[in-house]
C-alpha cells in the first residue's frame, strides 16, 4: 500500500507566501523585517543575504567570475552577465503596455513607463526640483555646487558630466552618426533622430493625465503640465515675476537689459524676442494668417481678431434687445 507523504508548508504571516523549508521562510521574512545581518567589513554596506554580501565583495576585490562567451566581457554577478547577453541576441522580454515599446531590463521599463506617467520619484533637496531617473538627479546636484570638471580641448567650454561634453565635441568636428533612414537627416544625438523620428510617425507618446492631450517630446509635456499646475520655477533676478518657461524669463529679462537682438530684413527695426519680429513682419509680407469664421475678414494678429469678433458678438446682442 502507497502512503501519501504530505510535505511541510511554512506560510509568511504577513503577506501569505509559502514555503517549502523553514530556512527559506526565515530568509523571506527579511524583506518584512528589513533585517540586513549580512555586513561588509570593508566599507560597512549591509544586506539581508550571504549571498547578496558575496556578490557585493567582489566590488572591492574586483574579481569577476561571469564572462560573456561571445565578447569576453567580465562580469561580478550572473544577473548583470544575463541582462548583456540581451545585447547578443536582441531579446527585450519587457513591453510598455501603452507605446509597446520593448526593453531588455525590466529596469529601463520602469524609467521608460514614467515618462507616460509624468513621475519624477527623484527629488533634489537643495531646489526641491524632481526629476523621473536618479542619474538625472545626479546630474542636477553638480549644478548646486558649480563643479564642472569635464573641458573641451577645443574651446575651453566645461560641462558637469562627460556625456555632455561628447555631445559638445561634435559641435566642432561636425560629427552626425546618427541618420534617419525615412529622409536622410543626420544628427549628432540619438535622442534627437529619436524625437526627429517622431515627425515621420506621428507618433505622440506623452500624455497628460489630467486633459489627454498628447505630445511627442517629455519636454513639450513638461511645459504643458505646467499650464494645470500654474508652476513657475523660472524667477527674475531683478523683479518679482516668475514663468514657466525658460524661454519666457530670457525674452523678459531683455526688457531690464534693453538687448534687441532680433532683426527686421525688411526695415532693420529690432525686437526682443522672435516671436514680435515674426509680428512685424506682416507688415511688410501683408500675411494675415488670423481669419473670422462669420465674414471672413482676415488680421494679421490675433489680437486683431479677437477685438473683431466682439463687434459680432455686440451686433448679435442688439438685435437680440431690438427684437424683444
Amino acid at each position: 500500500m502507497q502512503i501519501n507523504k504530505t510535505e511541510n508548508v511554512y506560510p509568511c504571516t504577513v503577506c501569505n507566501s509559502v514555503f517549502s523549508q523553514k530556512i527559506n521562510l526565515k530568509s523571506h521574512m527579511r524583506v518584512h523585517t528589513r533585517e540586513k545581518p549580512y555586513s561588509c567589513k570593508v566599507c560597512g554596506s549591509a544586506f539581508s543575504h550571504s549571498s547578496n554580501l558575496k556578490t557585493h565583495i567582489r566590488v572591492h576585490t574586483g574579481e569577476k567570475p561571469y564572462s560573456c562567451e561571445i565578447c569576453l566581457v567580465a562580469f561580478s554577478d550572473k544577473s548583470s552577465l544575463k541582462n548583456h547577453m540581451m545585447i547578443h541576441t536582441g531579446e527585450k522580454p519587457f513591453h510598455c503596455e501603452i507605446c509597446g515599446s520593448s526593453f531588455s531590463r525590466k529596469s529601463h521599463l520602469k524609467s521608460h513607463s514614467r515618462r507616460h506617467s509624468g513621475e519624477k520619484p527623484f527629488a533634489c533637496n537643495v531646489c526641491g526640483s524632481s526629476f523621473s531617473e536618479n542619474s538625472t538627479l545626479r546630474k542636477h546636484l553638480l549644478t548646486h555646487t558649480g563643479l564642472k570638471p569635464y573641458s573641451c580641448t577645443v574651446c575651453g567650454l566645461s560641462y558637469f558630466d562627460e556625456s555632455s561634453l561628447k555631445r559638445h565635441i561634435r559641435l566642432h568636428t561636425g560629427e552626425k552618426s546618427y541618420i534617419c533612414e525615412d529622409c536622410g537627416a543626420a544628427f549628432s544625438v540619438i535622442s534627437t533622430l529619436k524625437s526627429h523620428r517622431r515627425t515621420h510617425t506621428g507618433e505622440k507618446p506623452y500624455s497628460c493625465q489630467i486633459c489627454d492631450m498628447a505630445f511627442a517630446e517629455n519636454s513639450t509635456l513638461t511645459k504643458h503640465i505646467r499650464i494645470h499646475t500654474g508652476e513657475k520655477p523660472y524667477r527674475c533676478q531683478i523683479c518679482p515675476s516668475a514663468f514657466s518657461r525658460n524661454s519666457h524669463l530670457k525674452a523678459h529679462i531683455r526688457t531690464h537689459t534693453g538687448e534687441k537682438p532680433y532683426s527686421c530684413e525688411f526695415c532693420n527695426a529690432a525686437f526682443s524676442d522672435n516671436s514680435n519680429l515674426k509680428t512685424h513682419k506682416r507688415i511688410h509680407t501683408h500675411e494675415k494668417p488670423y481669419s473670422c469664421k462669420v465674414c471672413g475678414s482676415a488680421f494679421s494678429q490675433k489680437s486683431n481678431l479677437e477685438t473683431h469678433i466682439r463687434t459680432h458678438k455686440k451686433n448679435l446682442e442688439d438685435l437680440l434687445s431690438h427684437a424683444a
